[in-house]
Formats: C-alpha cells, sequence, structure tokens
C-alpha cells in the first residue's frame, strides 16, 4: 500500500466579538495590567457570547476553511474537532458540527488532548489521508474556555480566551506537508490542570458545584516548568524526526500560553524570537485553538509561503505535548 503524504490545503480562524482586556480584569479580581503583561505578555483575550457554543465557533471557522481549500462540506471525509470545553459531555461537538455544516453519514469524532489537541488531531487525520482512508479531512481546534474559567480566581482568569481555528488535509506530493510527528504524554501528571467534577470519577452534585470543582483548577509553577521544557524538546524531537537543523526552520508557531514559555523554548532550539509567530497578546491562551488560530493569522499576513519549513508546537493538560513539522505546500 501507498502511504500518502498529508498537506495543509485550507485555513480558517474565527475570534468572538467581545474583548476582555486586562483593564476589564482589575474591576473583577485583585490584578493589574502591568502584573499581566510581565507574567504573561497578555494584553487582552476574546469572549464568547452568551449564545454562542464551541461548536457555533467551530463552524465559522470550518466554513473559512473550506472556503480557503475550495471544496465544499459534501467533498469532506472525516471531521476531528479538538476541545477541552466541548458543547455537552456527549454526542461529540464534531457531530454537531456535522449537522451545522449541513452534512450526514462521514465518521466524525472528538479528540482531548487539551491544548495539545490541535496538534494531535492533525496527527489523526494525517493518517486517514496516508491510508487512503479520506481524502479530505476538516481538523478542527475550538474552544470556549470562558465558560468553565473561575472568574475569582486570578490565577488562572487572566490566562484564557475563546475561539476557534480550522484546517482542512489532504494528500500532498511526497516531501511536501507533513513531515513528522513527535506526540507524548504522561499521566503523572494528570493533577496540575484539570476541571475536577463532571465526569465519572466525581459526579456533579450540589456539593462540586458549590465548591467549584466543575471549574479549571491549575498548579501554576508545576505547569510553568513543565512547559518550559517540553516546548522545546518537543520542537528538536520533530526536527530529529524530520531530518531536518534549526537552519531550516522558517517559522515556529507555538502554543500561544506564556511569552516566557515560549521564549524559553526558542532558546531551546537557538532561534530568535522573530522566527517565533505571536498573538497570544491579543487573544491569550485558546488551548486547542491557540495554533490553528496563529497559523491562519500568520498564512494571512504572509509570513509562510510555498517550501517554507514550518514548526507547530504545543503542550497541555494531561499531560500532553506534540510538535508537527511541515513543509508547507498550500499556494
Amino acid at each position: 500500500m501507498e502511504i500518502k503524504s498529508a498537506g495543509i490545503v485550507g485555513l480558517g480562524s474565527y475570534l468572538p466579538k467581545r474583548i476582555l482586556t486586562n483593564g476589564d480584569l482589575e474591576k473583577m479580581v485583585e490584578t493589574n495590567d502591568e502584573w499581566i503583561k510581565t507574567r504573561t505578555g497578555i494584553s487582552e483575550r476574546r469572549i464568547a457570547a452568551e449564545d454562542e457554543t464551541t461548536s457555533d465557533l467551530a463552524f465559522h471557522a470550518a466554513e473559512a476553511a473550506l472556503e480557503d481549500a475550495g471544496i465544499s462540506a459534501e467533498e469532506l471525509d472525516l471531521i476531528i474537532v479538538a476541545s477541552a470545553s466541548p458543547d455537552m459531555l456527549f454526542p461529540a461537538t464534531a457531530c454537531i458540527l456535522q449537522e451545522k455544516l449541513g452534512i450526514r453519514g462521514i465518521p466524525s469524532f472528538d479528540l482531548e488532548a487539551a491544548c495539545a489537541g490541535f496538534i494531535y488531531g492533525l496527527a489523526v487525520g494525517a493518517q486517514f489521508i496516508a491510508t487512503g482512508l479520506a481524502k479530505n479531512v476538516l481538523v478542527v481546534g475550538a474552544e470556549t474556555l470562558s465558560r468553565i474559567i473561575n472568574w475569582e480566581d486570578r490565577n488562572t482568569c487572566v490566562l484564557f480566551g475563546d475561539g476557534a481555528g480550522a484546517a482542512v488535509l489532504q494528500p500532498v506530493e511526497r516531501g511536501q506537508g507533513i513531515l513528522s510527528i513527535h506526540l507524548g504524554a504522561d499521566g503523572a501528571g494528570e493533577d496540575l490542570l484539570k476541571v475536577p467534577a463532571g465526569g465519572a470519577s466525581l459526579p456533579a452534585s450540589i456539593d462540586t458545584v458549590q465548591q467549584g470543582l466543575h471549574y479549571m483548577h491549575m498548579q501554576g509553577s508545576e505547569v510553568f516548568k513543565f512547559a518550559v521544557r517540553v516546548m522545546g524538546e518537543a520542537a528538536e524531537q520533530g526536527l530529529i524526526k524530520a531530518g531536518l537543523s534549526k537552519e531550516d526552520v522558517t517559522l515556529v508557531v507555538p502554543h500561544q500560553a506564556n511569552m516566557r514559555i515560549v521564549s524559553a523554548a526558542m532558546r531551546r532550539l537557538h532561534l530568535p524570537m522573530e522566527k517565533a509567530y505571536l498573538n497570544l497578546d491579543r487573544y491569550g491562551n485558546m488551548s486547542s485553538a491557540s495554533v490553528p488560530v496563529a497559523l491562519d493569522e500568520a498564512y494571512r499576513e504572509k509570513r509562510i509561503k510555498h517550501g517554507d519549513v514550518i514548526v507547530m508546537v504545543g503542550f497541555g493538560a494531561g499531560l500532553t505535548w506534540g510538535s508537527i513539522v511541515m513543509k508547507w505546500c498550500k499556494q
């Protein structure tokens, strides 16, 4: 069986209209603009409207990606949605998205690797392309993290935002598209970043609601130490698997979690910060949506052109991490 290469042929993103600035947060919790900027690099983030769901954000990003790829939703063979804040436990947000796209019949499922979700999603979608099971794969990273944030917890509420990004994968010429995939996880870090209640281990109850256990809980310093180490390592491993060196890299598209984390990863790679695409100052940490939104913006700003070597890298709860090295084949 011939193994086919997979490449991105369409990109799209969607950001909610509401902007929540650091100044706004100063009125909500004990924090200030300088403290947030110094420690994270974030100035503002987007917040979904009350009537917007994760599948709504995913739908707008998916429509844009399909238009960019020049295909209709009816031509899709598979939908993968990566999200840590799905519409509900089940059915899958991908199935809800399928209905909103007006199509039926094709396999559609969710993938949960937190902030590394889009990279995991691309990796899975690429396997369907490689084996010939699919020709057109839609991968979406979408989040409404504002729904699971405790807006009285200044350690988490300053970090996160809502948004969605999408990519269409198709078979491409060998040597183009995805050159390497590096994924990893360490379940020993399960307690460092989590939403404790709402699942089988701690079902919803009056007590879990009153204790705020349906909100995100994070051991920030431990997550930071993990991220500083793993982001650079994952990108390095991706380049090694692709048979490339740092000199070959055109642009790094990192998970937009924290400026200090991205800076540490770039130092590990011995690359200047100019080679990292950053938009976290405007959007904060959008979890699985951060990499596809940044990739879409970088492409539209002409930071990426045909033949460029792109490194996407991220980490998330789980703990999870991953990188994808790609030779850009989209014109």
